[in-house]
């Protein structure tokens, strides 16, 4: 909820779950994290029930590691893409 009520002073057009989806993209596509640390990062619940009940540690140093990465991620500035077509042209230039 805290994450909501930033996006909503900030007058974010956003919802927090596109953040968790694009996180869970992230982990998946260009990381070798195992999938237990990211679905325990996103504090997600263990489906199986004998999994969960041997489950006794909370990969926490792990977990660390994998947010640091994706705090770098996050902090990069993107280098222009130079193959973009506008699909519209700018109506200032007219």
């Amino acid at each position: 909820m805290t994450l909501s009520a930033v996006l909503r002073r900030m007058k974010v057009p956003a919802v927090p779950h596109g953040f968790r989806s694009t996180f869970r993209d992230w982990c998946s596509e260009n990381t070798n994290y195992p999938r237990d640390v990211a679905e325990m990062a996103l504090a997600h619940a263990i489906g199986d029930k004998v999994e969960a009940a041997y489950r006794r540690g909370d990969l926490f140093n792990k977990r660390t590691k994998m947010m640091q990465a994706w705090a770098d991620f996050c902090g990069q500035i993107p280098k222009a893409a130079t193959n973009v077509t506008p699909i519209r042209k700018n109506r200032a230039a007219r």
